[in-house]
């Protein structure tokens, strides 16, 4: 991979009621107060799959299997001085109930609402899809 490229996974969790999870970002963190789909950086030699399993416990204290985790779409972006390739899962089935352990707030939303929301650039165009899906 090209050494600027920054390859991030996320999940859009959603409940039995068609609701997704969004996480709001720390005040310490770039893009603070932005309201987004939880996940993170896939590091060297994780595949994304273990990765958002990774960053779902350490951010939601969720567990969930790679079974559980239906790729969905994409987002490619300019972040700075990298690339960043967001690769976006769609997840129904998870043990635990999420909170906010990485984050300044949690909220469930139905896809129409994250129109309204403020959310980071390479999140915006997944919220149509995630509309039409859910």
């Amino acid at each position: 991979m090209q050494d600027n490229l920054l390859v991030v996974v996320a999940v859009a969790l959603v409940d039995n009621d068609g609701r997704i999870l969004l996480q709001q970002r720390s005040a310490h963190r770039q893009m603070a107060g932005l309201w987004e789909f939880p996940g993170g950086k896939v590091e060297a030699g994780e595949r994304p799959e273990e990765a958002l399993i990774r960053e779902l416990r350490e951010e939601l204290g969720i567990d969930t299997d790679a079974a559980c985790l239906a790729p969905s779409t994409f987002a490619s972006a300019p972040l700075d001085d990298k690339h960043l390739l967001l690769l976006l899962y769609i997840c129904r089935k998870w043990r635990g109930t999420p909170q906010a352990l990485d984050s300044d707030g949690l909220k469930w939303v139905r896809p129409h609402e994250m129109f309204a929301l403020p959310m980071p650039p390479a999140d915006k165009p997944l919220i149509g899809l995630l509309d039409a899906l859910i």
